[in-house]
């Protein structure tokens, strides 16, 4: 669905070259053309007209000079750096183009008619007079010489392998006469032919095709040959068949034309001859005769050249028209009418071989024109509801328009057509807000035809269809006061207000004008559109941009310049495109298509080029780009990697823009898709959510991208239309959980509103079965950061119980039994299913039937009931309810037997009403509620209970049930203290049967779990023998003692078994010297300092010297070692890098699942060892971490293992502080000084040599990783050694070993007296 738009155009006026043109071609290194005349071979530059060469062709004789001499072909050699050229009378001239010498390297004396040469320029066809071709290579040596007319097919006959005959073939609709049908006769070629040959090579060079006249039946026949010159086929007869011929450059058709009795078609043909499609010429029965077809050199245009057949005063009108295709339908895109004067008529037309959408042309009055197009889609430029997409497609006289709104129509069909009179070259839509659906057309003649939304009724007469988009109606047809004497002098139509255009005039040879066009003031002229305004400006302008939301005017000049359009009252003035920090901004490169944007506030003019770079102002933003949309604040693009991006331009810079669409997506990315090979963006569907694709093909696809869907999703939720948005999603399966989630307290201010909107049962319960407290708009769908949802309320309420009792109650208010089963709904999508309320509201309605008529009923209600809940869970939770109607009620809706549930039923219905719930409950395993019920029962049904609590261990539970002072209490108390004593808690089972008066068994828990304050405490309360509460005590203290609990073990033996002796020795075992010294004295047994103190007290200080020279040298080995460890495998990482780079074959060493952590070849084996046993168990996986603390040397982490031990050894050290300080001070007391002063020295030296070592062994560098080398000075290798080199050696899974043990400063553990 796009169009040829003009993007300039250069003219040449009164060339001064001798004679008149014959022929010419493109030298494409130097942008200049080469025309051959009766006299010369002239270079002149198209832009400017100048002429650079000249060589005479009547100096040497090559042409007589009276100019009655032809030249047939000229053709460029890049490769030879000349030109070759053939005359009509045989020679074949090359002009040196850096010499300027002619030179004829060969003469044909039957004379030429025709010279083409392959696309790569190896080899040269002529035909002669003689009808014959002439082969030769690039250096002119001859390869072969065939005759054009031959007898034989070719080497591609058709075989027949002779099964039946015709006449008993079947001949479909043609019935049986067309078996005894005789073939046509074959006609001659038409008058005007010139009945010279035509060859055409085929893009890749292998073949090359010939029309010529058959000299039997003298009709045209086209025959294929190879690149050896051997013929491979023949056409079938064609009569009609005319001399213009032209091999598509994509190589899958040749083109001609062919004239039949009703119509005039250009044809094409496959290689083997045979036709194959057409498309029908706009011209009347013998109007025109076709001069030239023309394949541009992607095969995307066929041009037409010719003429009309019968002339006034032999003066014909001469036509070029460029046509495209699209569907398999040929659509007329550009008409170009030069007149009937002889002078302005074109004698050469050519593509240029660089640019295939530049086309040259020159006039017999020496005048030069060049066109260039670039492709574009014509759409409505509106963002409101009232646009209704309109995008229109030029065909010939007619304007193919769709509405995307209303339906999406392929292509070549159309939602309607708009005829017009004379063939289209321009379409632009209404740039003004609430009339962007208006379309003006600027036809050949250079007319404005003017379309409006009619006022009719969109009915089809005399029928029950409706129409679905109703055509536009024919306004007003405006002349333009414009010199159009040559084809498309305007192009790039802007419709800017209902009666002022802006359009672009050539003005000279580097200029172009701005018109601004108004209907004439004069009545006389109201139906004229008369220049208002104009400005001239320095170059050619190739695109104008108007964007409808600022007013802005752009246009861009053909080297990328970009400029700002003014439109005062009466004048226009242009001025340099400035940001805000006022620098000029431009194009670095010139774009075919250009739109206007809002980024970060800031209005730039966005662009893609040819080459598909993509440019916001100055800044290249990708590359890749096939086509490209700005809708509202979204930027739209699709991709040579066959992705579509839609971006919210309120939320990205331009360097955010570049980095995004460098990056792969990720896969939940909402701003980004896949889509079919080739999709380019036709239109989005303004305030909608459908963006429409056109495959290379020519068919649409309409997508629902998701970053538009969400975001119009939000302008409906924001404007309250639940509706709207609530059809979206459903359809398009948007989780519907974002309708709350997007603004929770609007919806809650709004539930009435969002039920009277949707207003469908159906609906309304698919809304609450999809709940669930995922917040959606920060988990799946998050907001842009400029739009912020509202807060959830009640942050201790569940999300699930606020929207069903929010909904439940709205819908009770408004009509209980309309939302019956809605209202069933919000109970049952509860957290916590309210089943047994939902059970019980349909057994109200069993009771009392609503009288209402859009009510339902108890059987409708229970059976949607059982479709949202499971028919076994809802049949026991009818059971729990205790209510046998309502349970027999679910019963006959579900599959069971009631065999199954009768039984069952009738025995509960003997039972006590207590113990029939009991029953019920324990059936239901609601065991709580079953001990509830069970208690009431009496105490014949005790021992049950019992069973029940010890079965199901509801022990606290069933000690609420009874009081204190009863038997029951004590049963279960003893029964809960045996339990507890089975957990191995049996202190609680002490405290429990104390309690109760087991104060024997509470005295044994007490003493198996050592709690000794408890068990004497029980011992003096029972009371037991002074001599077994001694035996008690000395047993508790012997326990004590060997859980290293000294003191308290002194306690019992000092206080209860009175043996003061004993206590003051378990004191000193352990090392509690202040309350040994205590009970000496109160005892009075200083005899015992002498004996055992004082020995025990210089036994722990020589442990205490040895322990902490052991400690010392351990520290200072491993971090020496450590140092050792680092050094290695710094070294070992480099060398690896140096050698080979991360690319080599051991490069796998460097995952972080192996050796890579160390960087050392040492540890690869064990490290591949470890990631090979560490997925088999858990067990192995214990054993893996083990050998990784191993201290072994070489160990693929030792670093590790030494900092995990040297975090052990200054954990312990620091905890020795109160021990040393303790220590300290009874050897000072005894006058043990030296030793005091040797201990303390010691433990400080270590203390700070520990306190030095920290910042060397934990650096910062280990604790958080800096910043790898990169920029683009950086290579591969360089960058990946900088991460590795930079990466602590360590494992991931120990980041404690990454923090420095603390050690406590803070405790004072140094006596001031000592030195």
């Amino acid at each position: 669905m796009r169009n040829l738009s003009l993007l300039q155009r250069w003219r040449c006026m009164d060339l001064p070259i001798p004679g008149s043109p014959q022929c010419f071609t493109i030298r494409s290194d130097a942008g200049t053309l080469l025309v051959a005349s009766e006299l010369s071979i002239t270079e002149y530059d198209p832009r400017t007209g100048e002429v650079i060469k000249e060589a005479s062709l009547t100096v040497d004789d090559y042409l007589p000079e009276d100019g009655s001499g032809v030249v047939v072909a000229i053709q460029d050699l890049p490769d030879q750096e000349s030109v070759c050229v053939a005359t009509a009378n045989g020679d074949v001239i090359l002009y040196n183009l850096n010499t300027n010498q002619l030179e004829c390297v060969g003469s044909v004396d039957s004379g030429l008619t025709g010279m083409t040469w392959s696309p790569d320029q190896e080899l040269v066809t002529l035909t002669t007079g003689q009808q014959t071709i002439i082969m030769m290579t690039k250096d002119f040596e001859a390869i072969t010489e065939v005759a054009i007319n031959q007898d034989d097919f070719g080497e591609d006959k058709f075989i027949t392998v002779g099964w039946g005959k015709k006449e008993t073939q079947f001949h479909g609709s043609e019935g049986k006469k067309a078996a005894q049908r005789k073939a046509a006769e074959v006609q001659p070629a038409l008058p005007w032919d010139d009945r010279k040959p035509r060859i055409t090579w085929r893009g890749d060079g292998q073949f090359f095709a010939v029309s010529a006249v058959c000299p039997q039946t003298g009709a045209r026949k086209v025959r294929v040959w190879n690149r050896e010159c051997v013929l491979q086929a023949t056409s079938e007869v064609v009569n009609g068949l005319e001399q213009a011929l032209c091999w598509k450059p994509s190589g899958s058709l040749i083109a001609s034309t062919q004239r039949l009795p009703n119509k005039h078609s250009v044809v094409f043909m496959e290689k083997n001859g045979l036709l194959h499609g057409d498309f029908t010429l706009p011209f009347g029965k013998e109007q025109v005769k076709v001069k030239e077809l023309l394949w541009n050199s992607d095969s995307t245009v066929l041009a037409v050249w010719m003429e009309d057949l019968k002339a006034e005063n032999d003066q014909p009108n001469t036509y070029i028209q460029l046509w495209t295709v699209g569907n398999y339908h040929w659509y007329l895109k550009q008409s170009l009418h030069f007149g009937h004067e002889p002078l302005k008529a074109p004698v050469c037309v050519c593509w240029d071989p660089e640019k295939p959408l530049r086309l040259h042309l020159l006039t017999r009055g020496w005048a030069s024109y060049t066109y260039e197009w670039g492709w574009s889609t014509q759409r409505s430029h509106g963002n409101d509801s009232y646009d209704n997409a309109n995008v229109a497609v030029i065909d010939g006289d007619k304007v193919l328009v769709t509405t995307f709104r209303q339906c999406v129509i392929p292509p070549p069909m159309c939602a309607f057509e708009l005829h017009l009179p004379v063939p289209v070259n321009l379409v632009t839509f209404l740039s003004q807000d609430q009339r962007t659906n208006e379309l003006a057309a600027l036809t050949a003649d250079g007319h404005i035809h003017v379309y409006s939304p009619g006022s009719g009724d969109a009915g089809v007469p005399g029928s029950a269809f409706k129409a679905v988009s109703t055509p536009l109606v024919l306004k007003k047809t405006y002349r333009v006061a414009v010199d159009q004497d040559e084809p498309l002098t305007l192009r790039l139509l802007l419709w800017l207000s209902h009666d002022t255009f802006l359009t672009v005039a050539h003005d000279g040879r580097n200029l172009s004008r701005l018109l601004k066009l108004t209907p004439s003031d004069s009545q006389d002229l109201k139906d004229t559109l008369e220049i208002r305004s104009e400005l001239p400006v320095d170059g050619h302008v190739i695109s104008l941009c108007h964007s409808l939301r600022s007013g802005t005017i752009a246009l861009q000049l053909d080297d990328g310049q970009i400029r700002k359009l003014c439109m005062d009252s009466s004048d226009l003035r242009v001025t340099e495109w400035k940001d805000s920090s006022g620098n000029t901004i431009n194009f670095p490169r010139p774009c075919v298509q250009t739109a206007l944007c809002t980024l970060g506030g800031e209005e730039y003019l966005i662009g893609l080029t040819e080459r598909s770079h993509f440019y916001i102002g100055d800044s290249k933003v990708a590359y890749g780009i096939s086509s490209f949309l700005v809708y509202d604040e979204f930027l739209l693009l699709t991709t040579h990697s066959h992705m579509c991006h839609c971006l919210n331009l309120s939320t990205l810079s331009i360097k955010g823009l570049q980095s995004t669409l460098s990056s792969d997506a990720s896969q939940n990315d909402e701003t980004v898709r896949k889509v079919e090979r080739g999709s380019r963006i036709i239109a989005v569907v303004p305030q909608d959510t459908r963006l429409i694709l056109q495959m290379p093909r020519g068919n649409l696809e309409t997508i629902h991208h998701r970053a538009l869907v969400l975001a119009q999703l939000r302008k409906w939720l924001d404007g309250l239309r639940f509706k709207d948005a609530f059809e979206c999603m459903r359809k398009l399966r948007i989780n519907l959980n974002l309708i709350y989630d997007h603004n929770p307290t609007v919806f809650l201010e709004n539930v009435e509103m969002f039920l009277k909107q949707i207003d469908s049962i159906n609906h309304i319960n698919l809304f609450l079965t999809e709940l669930k407290e995922e917040d959606t708009s920060k988990t799946m769908y998050p907001c842009p950061a400029s739009s912020a949802s509202g807060s959830a309320p009640g942050k201790g309420e569940k999300k699930v119980e606020i929207v069903c009792d929010a909904l439940r109650t709205t819908m009770e208010t408004l009509d209980a039994h309309k939302y019956c089963l809605c209202i069933l709904t919000s109970h049952v999508r509860k957290t916590t299913p309210e089943l047994e309320i939902a059970l019980q509201k349909v057994h109200e309605l069993r009771v009392n039937p609503p009288s209402k008529s859009n009510g339902v009923n108890a059987e409708e209600a229970l059976k949607y009931l059982l479709f949202l809940v499971n028919v076994n869970e809802l049949y026991e939770h009818s059971l729990g309810t205790y209510d046998f109607d309502l349970v027999l009620m679910v019963a006959e809706k579900s599959q069971k037997d009631p065999k199954e549930y009768l039984p069952f039923l009738n025995m509960l219905k003997t039972l006590e009403v207590n113990y029939q719930r009991y029953t019920i409950d324990k059936h239901l395993k609601r065991y709580r509620k079953a001990l509830h019920h069970l208690s009431k029962c009496g105490e014949e049904h005790f021992t049950e209970l019992l069973n029940l609590v010890k079965d199901q261990r509801l022990y606290s539970d069933a000690l609420d049930l009874f009081p204190s002072d009863s038997q029951q209490y004590k049963t279960l108390s003893v029964a809960y203290a045996e339990h507890l004593v089975e957990q191995q808690q049996a202190e609680q089972a002490g405290l429990l049967l104390w309690r109760c008066g087991e104060t024997a068994r509470a005295l044994q828990a007490f003493v198996s779990c050592s709690s000794w304050r408890n068990a004497l405490a029980v011992a003096t309360h029972i009371p037991l023998a002074p001599e077994q509460l001694t035996q008690l005590a000395r047993d508790l203290a012997e326990k004590l003692l060997e859980a290293k609990r000294h003191t308290e073990a002194a306690l019992c033996l000092e206080q209860y078994a009175k043996d003061c002796e004993e206590a003051i020795s378990a004191l000193i075992e352990g090392s509690a010297w202040e309350e040994a010294l205590r009970l000496i004295y109160l005892y009075n047994r200083q005899d015992i300092i002498e004996t055992n103190l004082k020995t025990a007290i210089l036994e722990a200080h020589s442990n205490q010297m040895s322990f902490l020279e052991s400690q010392k040298a351990l520290f200072i080995r491993h971090k020496n070692r450590l140092v050792v460890v680092r050094e290695l495998k710094a070294k070992a990482r480099l060398e690896l890098f140096d050698e080979d780079g991360p690319d080599c074959a051991d490069a796998e060493l460097y995952s972080e699942a192996s050796s890579v952590l160390t960087g050392s070849h040492l540890g690869s084996k064990y490290s591949r060892s470890n990631s090979r046993i560490s997925s088999r168990s858990s067990k192995n996986r214990r054993k893996a971490e083990g050998k990784k603390h191993s201290l072994k040397e070489g160990s693929p982490f030792e670093d590790i293992a030494l900092l995990n031990a040297l975090t052990q050894i200054i954990t312990v050290v620091d905890k020795m502080k109160e021990e040393v300080h303790s220590l300290l001070k009874v050897l000072v007391l005894f006058h043990y000084d030296a030793q005091a002063n040797g201990l303390q020295r010691d433990y400080s030296d270590l203390l700070q040599i520990m306190e030095t070592s920290i910042p060397d062994i934990w650096s910062e560098n280990l604790q958080q990783g800096q910043n790898p080398v990169t920029g683009p000075n950086s290579t591969a290798n360089s960058i990946m050694a900088s991460y590795q080199q930079q990466r602590p050696a360590t494992s991931p899974r120990d980041p404690e070993v990454l923090m420095a043990p603390k050690m406590r400063n803070s405790v004072k553990w140094k006596l001031t007296i000592l030195k």
